[in-house]
């Protein structure tokens, strides 16, 4: 910078100051407003938007695929475009410091390399095309990060246009840049029409992608929030995991009808010596490792089974609020919607939940059911030993009602043996439950709610249900 340009900018200094324009208070006062709008903003966002609720994150699950936020998309696309690179790809190093670091380097030196004193944007070509290309680079990969670059099928169509949309052509064009201010010198109208052109090109071909790009597969969760919703959730879980032994209420002091088992004698779970004597980390982790020992198989997915610790949490809540008299449980949800006199139930409505909640826990892979599955509606009437028989639409007799109503089938060739034992073992359902599972089959079995309509009368309100 020569003599005459500092004079100038030290006299345009001055008529700024003249002009009442000072850093304290005048700049000082806008940077305080600024900041406590956008203060502001961030309040309104958590209060009334908030962010999506996700499970506790789980150490021991493998199957977890980390992901950075979202203003760090555009740097994980990256990566896995230059991994697509041969023999560059493998050098890792490259990509995560030699690049980021001469980008860094660039826009920190960038001032001191092109030092034009004008402030119109007009004669700043330069930085503005650079900040221009990376600025519509950092978006297009951000949009792209959930795009493969190997689709389903094996093709590489699609990352090596993303390759060329986000790495090759902003590469060229910076170089082109600055090869075209200090070397050639060129003119500012090829300047920004290499920019522009660079681009509107990155932008065509992102967009092509996105378009050719299947939909991708966003597996939803839902996450207990409320007291309410995660004792729900832990009775489910302790449904299906835990009542083969303990029984649905925690109460089994004797092990009945599990092989291996039969006969164990046990402490009552839901008894003041288990409840008073474990603290809630205690029991995550003997619900985590379980008791080999005694035959209780470990449950926690870092030990091998199939519960995250946020599921052990919520059968924790469970017990302790249906079980420990120091808490007082909240009014729950009901099982299944009340029915009414005439009114046919469901399967999607009413049996999904009672099965879940009763017959699940025994009546899936892996467990001495006679092979009778009950984890959906197609398993309920198409497996089992005794398939022709354990349910059949409009017989009283089918063996699932015998067996809920405390009649075991008895094996016709052994008439002292029972070939089916009461259902579901160390409990009895309460009467409202029997009667719906006796008006689901009596009346054909329907699977919606739609199908249940069609075949009920006019109702008045009777059954009530269970919580």
């Amino acid at each position: 910078m020569n003599n005459e340009t500092k004079k100038k900018l030290n006299e345009r200094y001055e008529r700024e100051l003249n002009r009442g324009e000072r850093f304290w208070p005048d700049t000082i006062f806008k940077d305080v407003i600024v900041s406590i709008g956008i203060f502001t903003l961030l309040i309104i966002l958590a209060t009334f938007v908030g962010v999506s609720p996700e499970p506790k994150a789980d150490p021991s699950d493998t199957s977890y695929i980390p992901r950075p936020e979202w203003y760090f998309l555009f740097l994980f696309k990256f990566l896995a475009l230059y991994g697509q690179i041969p023999l560059l790809g493998k050098i890792e190093w490259i990509a995560t410091v030699l690049v980021p670091g001469i980008a860094i380097g660039v826009l920190t030196l960038l001032p001191f390399i092109e030092k034009n004193p004008n402030r119109y944007y007009g004669k700043r070509v330069l930085p503005i095309s650079i900040m221009a290309i990376m600025v519509v680079g950092i978006v297009l990969l951000t949009l792209l990060s959930d795009v493969p670059t190997v689709s389903a099928d094996g093709s590489t169509l699609l990352g090596t246009l993303q390759a060329i949309s986000g790495l090759v052509i902003p590469g060229l064009a910076m170089v082109l840049l600055f090869l075209m201010s200090f070397v050639f010198k060129t003119t500012t109208r090829l300047m920004v029409w290499t920019t522009v052109l660079a681009a509107v090109s990155m932008i065509l071909i992102s967009g092509t992608v996105l378009a050719l790009a299947p939909a991708p597969e966003v597996a939803e969760t839902e996450v207990p929030t409320t007291l309410v919703d995660q004792i729900v959730a832990g009775q489910d879980l302790y449904s299906v995991h835990c009542t083969e032994c303990h029984g649905d209420d925690g109460s089994v002091a004797v092990i009945e009808g599990v092989e291996g088992l039969e006969g164990e004698k046990i402490t009552p779970i839901n008894s003041r010596d288990v409840l008073y004597t474990i603290t809630d980390s205690a029991m995550s982790e003997v619900i985590a490792y379980g008791r080999p020992n005694a035959g209780m198989t470990p449950f926690g997915k870092a030990y091998g089974g199939e519960l995250s610790k946020s599921e052990i949490d919520y059968m924790i809540v469970f017990m302790r609020y249906m079980w420990d008299d120091r808490f007082e449980a909240p009014k729950l949800k009901p099982l299944f919607p009340a029915l009414a006199e005439g009114e046919v139930p469901s399967y999607n409505v009413h049996i999904q939940p009672i099965v879940k909640r009763y017959c699940v826990s025994c009546h899936r892979e892996g467990k001495t059911n006679n092979n009778y599955l009950m984890t959906s509606y197609e398993e309920i009437l198409t497996t089992g030993d005794n398939v022709a028989n354990n349910i059949i639409a409009g017989d009283e007799n089918s063996y699932l009602l015998q067996v809920i109503q405390e009649h075991p089938i008895m094996n016709p060739e052994k008439p002292d043996e029972e070939l089916i034992r009461v259902m579901p073992l160390n409990r009895t359902l309460k009467p409202n439950i029997v009667d719906v599972f006796i008006r689901w089959i009596m009346n054909g079995m329907p699977q919606t709610a739609e199908e249940a309509a069609t075949l009920s009368t006019t109702p008045t309100p009777a059954v009530t249900p269970t919580p």
